[in-house]
């Protein structure tokens, strides 16, 4: 059963992304377009590979559920 407590922390953790997201959005324009991100465009094909985005968001997301099972549980 879902414990409360992890309802508000998640709640709590989408209502700061958004507050970045709104206060910093101009500032974020450089994710998506690190090095090893991989992006082909040509006349009528666009594809896009963020494999270096994606590894630092899947690093950042692994630390805060580290953190959120230290110390909530």
């Amino acid at each position: 059963m879902v414990n409360g407590k992890y309802i508000i922390a998640a709640g709590l953790i989408i209502v700061l992304i958004g507050v970045i997201i709104y206060f910093f959005g101009d500032k974020l324009t450089w994710i998506g377009r690190l090095p090893g991100d991989i992006r082909i465009e040509k006349e009528n094909l666009k594809i896009f590979f963020p494999i270096t985005t994606m590894l630092i968001a899947s690093i950042l997301l692994n630390a805060v559920i580290w953190l959120f099972k230290k110390y909530f549980n």
